[in-house]
């Protein structure tokens, strides 16, 4: 499977291989898509916000917001793909030769780059979810109330994803060598996680008194 054929699938398909023995799609391709899918709730209220007399004096807000969220999704589109292209070249690292001391070396290196490329890519996919999250928080009180639990939907998905993405990008951390980038990786996740996790508590607080 080339990381492109996830897009020809259909939706049980794409069920079927993620509950399959293949090794992708994994966790952090999985945690893309969730984030995807939270990203099309902000952009369905915004849709159903936009052109419409009640809200046309938020419509240059809703607007931005929707054009911001529409980029959001094809970027964690774009993470869900590069997540397996990931893991098809930590694969081919391993599978190396390591028969000279050379050729180890060669290998321990291009082990190091692979890992910290396939975490750099679930841990942006955690960021891209962090600012679905913010968008969400930003749409929660100008937009359609006939909608507004979407927006939450959005916020608690977003919040999941992140997390959830962050696991793909901690089982690499032990392996990589550059203890300033490790240290980097937990700085961001810690504060991702707080603000995440505060922002979704607003945003779905807000939700909840428009309902």
């Amino acid at each position: 499977m080339t990381e492109q054929d996830v897009w020809k699938w259909t939706t049980d398909e794409f069920l079927a291989q993620g509950a399959s023995s293949a090794p992708t799609p994994g966790g952090g391709s999985i945690a893309a898509y969730v984030g995807a899918l939270a990203a099309s709730m902000v952009c369905m209220v915004a849709n159903l916000t936009v052109g419409k007399e009640k809200y046309k004096d938020v419509e240059p807000q809703v607007k931005e917001i929707l054009g911001k969220a529409q980029r959001l999704m094809n970027d964690l589109k774009t993470g869900l793909t590069q997540d397996i292209a990931e893991f098809s070249n930590f694969m081919a690292v391993l599978k190396l030769p390591k028969d000279t001391e050379e050729q180890k070396i060669k290998r321990t290196e291009k082990l190091q780059e692979v890992l910290i490329s396939a975490t750099d890519t679930p841990l942006g996919i955690a960021q891209n979810c962090f600012t679905v999250i913010k968008l969400a928080q930003a749409l929660a009180p100008i937009g359609n109330k006939g909608a507004i639990s979407d927006v939450g939907v959005a916020a608690y998905l977003g919040e999941s994803a992140l997390k959830a993405a962050m696991l793909s990008a901690d089982i690499n951390l032990p392996q990589i060598k550059n203890e300033e980038y490790q240290a980097q990786v937990k700085i961001e996740r810690e504060r991702l996680f707080k603000e995440a996790e505060k922002i979704k508590t607003e945003t779905v607080q807000v939700v909840q008194s428009r309902l």
